[in-house]
């Protein structure tokens, strides 16, 4: 056995750092959108290619990016990208138009997607068999808080100074990562390895026409004009990339892993799973600033029981890994998010914050529990000089299913919404909550039958993502299957976990 790097919890630090930038970036967006499209002027097409530039993006290169970091250094790749996403962070502050802001997104998609793969494969290669679920709860904790508490951060940073300072708090987080990567981090990589820069174009592609393709369902429908032909490109190189790394002698992606029981299943599982959270914070947060009446700061206070009950999930989850296998904490914590799910579905316009607060905290014991086991199922399937493309894979499925859940389950909410309005509505009243309340103005009929209409959607909604992440314990039951440890003398199979 390998001795253990002395520097490793040290290491560590610096992953939590670089994937913690990515994270802090897109929840405190979505907190400054109002007054940023208010400053420059943005059209509500302007606003949505802001936000979707990014994903696009970095879905679309999430597999070059892996693969890369295997053939010329994971720390490399890690480091190109941070510098990438600092620059165009700073950018961002002097932008005055939303063409300009659309511009330093694509950047910041571009450094993004070379910084998240490369961080979960370092890690994989740092820490060993046993340590490794520790360090990915670690891991996955500090994700959760930023994913918490960045709405919080992003509220107090505009009511103070503007939404620009959202970009700027990146630049000092960027920094020091860069800093910390260079004189703690060793450098990692695969074994050499012929191109496959066909391969790299029809991922790219496929997954960029996919990842677009879904985000304008609810807009132009699955099937309809454009929307057909964008899922005609993705489907054509999809299918292309996978019959070309079945026959290439030196494939990007080893599509075999896909052959075995844990790796497929722990794919669709959280697939499935992210799905039914894709939605969540679209949904809540209009619940809780439309229908309660918080301000964002506040609708940011009210996730803090999702992050406290994920740290608890996430340390006790790793410390029942080695005991019990990953197989019993997926499935259990996927019965509790369900559970969570189920609990939202009963919340109404005079419900209060208990059930959300409740529901809340169920959902991050039991995300806290399953995730990382789920991931850490399915990584264990990879070999070592694979980590950098096979942690891509991960990431890939995952915002792949995020982005499904947020087209799908934002679509039912506005589509229930506009059913549940009485018919002599305004128009602008179907469309939205936010619509519907701008209309209403001192109408108090307006505004209550607008938030009865809201929770009804909402509900439906949930009851969507309740099914989803059951039918991936159902899944997790029916094809993973917990793995005995390797003998000594056999290869050390990687093992890590995240949330």
């Amino acid at each position: 056995m390998e001795s253990r790097n002395p520097r490793r919890w040290w290491i560590l630090i610096v992953l939590c750092l670089s994937s913690l930038v990515l994270v802090v970036d897109s929840m405190a967006l979505t907190v400054a959108v109002p007054n940023m499209t208010t400053d420059l002027g943005a059209s509500a097409q302007d606003t949505q290619w802001i936000l979707d530039s990014y994903i696009l993006v970095f879905a679309g290169l999430l597999l070059t990016s892996g693969s890369l970091g295997d053939r010329f250094g994971r720390r490399l790749i890690m480091l190109v990208g941070l510098v990438l996403f600092g620059a165009a962070s700073l950018a961002a502050t002097y932008c005055s138009s939303p063409g300009e802001v659309i511009a330093v997104r694509v950047a910041m998609g571009v450094g993004g997607a070379l910084i998240m793969p490369s961080t979960l494969s370092i890690l994989i290669t740092v820490f060993d068999e046993d340590e490794r679920p520790k360090a990915m709860a670690a891991w996955g904790s500090v994700s959760m808080l930023g994913l918490v508490g960045s709405p919080v951060l992003g509220g107090v940073l505009i009511d103070h100074f503007s939404w620009q300072s959202i970009f700027f708090i990146n630049v000092p987080v960027v920094v020091l990562a860069v800093i910390a990567a260079l004189t703690l981090m060793p450098e990692s990589k695969g074994p050499w390895q012929k191109p496959d820069p066909l391969g790299a174009v029809l991922s790219a592609v496929g997954m960029t026409a996919l990842v677009w393709w879904i985000i304008e369902i609810p807009k132009h429908g699955a099937f309809e004009g454009r929307s057909s032909l964008t899922l005609v490109v993705a489907l054509a190189c999809l299918a292309g990339f996978v019959i070309w790394e079945n026959v290439t002698p030196s494939p990007m992606v080893p599509l075999v892993l896909f052959k075995n029981r844990n790796f497929s299943g722990g794919s669709l599982s959280l697939t499935l799973v992210q799905i039914g959270n894709g939605g969540l914070l679209l949904v809540l947060t209009q619940y809780l600033q439309f229908v309660l009446g918080y301000s964002p700061l506040k609708a940011g206070l009210a996730f803090v029981p999702l992050a406290v009950a994920a740290l608890v999930g996430n340390g006790v989850g790793a410390g029942l890994a080695s005991k019990i296998g990953n197989r019993p904490l997926i499935v259990g914590g996927m019965i509790v998010m369900a559970a969570s799910f189920a609990l939202l579905t009963t919340a109404s316009p005079d419900s209060g914050f208990t059930v959300p607060a409740v529901a809340l905290g169920l959902l991050g014991l039991g995300a806290g529990a399953a995730m990382p086991a789920a991931v850490g199922a399915l990584m264990a399937t990879i070999p070592e000089e694979k980590a950098g493309v096979g942690s891509a894979l991960n990431d890939t499925i995952g915002q792949a299913g995020s982005a499904l859940g947020i087209a799908i389950l934002g679509s039912l909410l506005a589509s229930g919404f506009a059913a549940e309005m009485p018919s002599g509505s305004p128009e602008e009243a179907k469309h939205s909550i936010a619509g519907a309340l701008a209309v209403a103005g001192g109408d108090q009929g307006m505004v209550r039958t607008a938030r009865e209409a809201f929770t009804t959607s909402m509900s439906t909604t949930f009851t969507i993502s309740a099914a989803a992440i059951l039918a991936a314990a159902v899944l997790a039951v029916l094809v993973m299957r917990d793995q005995k440890k390797p003998e000594p003398s056999e290869p050390t199979a990687t093992e890590p976990a995240t949330a």
